[in-house]
């Protein structure tokens, strides 16, 4: 099978003057919006938030329900703050200070820990089909972006980070004539991935097949294997994209892939 949209990066890279033309200074390193947590947790948007710092993002704002407030004021100072619900995630009413921060921001990361409130999701499909930037979305804030995803299908462009499972609900969603499946051998994962991001070209992947992750993008599709010693998790991965996708963005594809190298300092 000749899949001649298979790009296949190793140690070296597959776009190395990305990889070596980084911005110098943080003023042209771009901003960054991540949006999560609930009452209950707020791991993954700090997870985001230092591995974003760590891929050399030049300015990062962390907004959270104001549930939280009292209980991060004092060790997560960078944070701020929107109105929340009874139980504890965004309220309807933090749609305000989701678009101003997003109008501030050059890209915007949605981090998870968002919760399963309807009030919330639906919230969040309020401020995607609003905001119009580049936009990326991990861990639960995908379950509930798959769910609704009219309102991607709706943007320009979305990075969306997916294991699996998700991957799988997404195309069931989409209702999609091809399954991802565990047992699926790498070269079909990367025709499906091709079809995929072919037939709905606003929606860019990002998603791990055993000791690989690959990106799919416009039907382009790269794979990179993980090496020990690389943070391999979703949600570093997703920080790590959004932060290359921004400073890149007109290069999506170079940009995400190249991301992948810059894992457990590899830059």
């Amino acid at each position: 099978m000749n899949q001649v949209y298979w790009h296949k990066q190793t140690e070296q890279p597959l776009f190395p003057d990305l990889l070596w033309a980084r911005p110098e200074t943080k003023q042209a390193a771009g901003k960054l919006l991540i949006v999560g947590g609930n009452a209950h947790s707020f791991a993954t948007p700090a997870t985001a938030y230092t591995a974003a710092n760590s891929a050399g993002i030049g300015s990062t704002r962390v907004l959270l329900p104001d549930t939280l407030h009292k209980t991060l004021r004092n060790v997560f100072p960078e944070a701020e703050y929107a109105p929340s619900t009874p139980s504890g995630s965004f309220a309807r009413r933090s749609l305000a200070e989701l678009l101003a921060a997003s109008a501030w921001a050059e890209g915007v990361l949605l981090a998870g820990d968002i919760g399963k409130n309807s009030e919330t999701t639906a919230t969040l499909e309020s401020f995607i089909t609003k905001y119009q930037g580049l936009l990326t979305v991990v861990a639960d804030a995908a379950d509930a972006v798959i769910q609704q995803h009219t309102a991607v299908l709706g943007r320009k462009a979305t990075l969306l980070v997916l294991p699996l499972p998700q991957l799988q609900a997404l195309t069931v969603q989409l209702r999609s004539p091809y399954a991802f499946t565990m047992s699926m051998s790498l070269t079909n994962y990367v025709e499906h991935l091709h079809q995929l991001t072919t037939d709905h070209p606003n929606l860019f992947v990002m998603t791990p097949h055993a000791t690989t992750w690959l990106v799919a993008v416009h039907g382009e599709v790269s794979s990179t294997p993980t090496h020990p010693g690389e943070s391999s998790g979703v949600i570093e991965t997703a920080a790590i994209a959004a932060t290359w996708w921004l400073q890149n963005p007109t290069e999506p594809f170079a940009a995400l892939t190249t991301s992948l190298l810059a894992r457990g300092g590899n830059e």
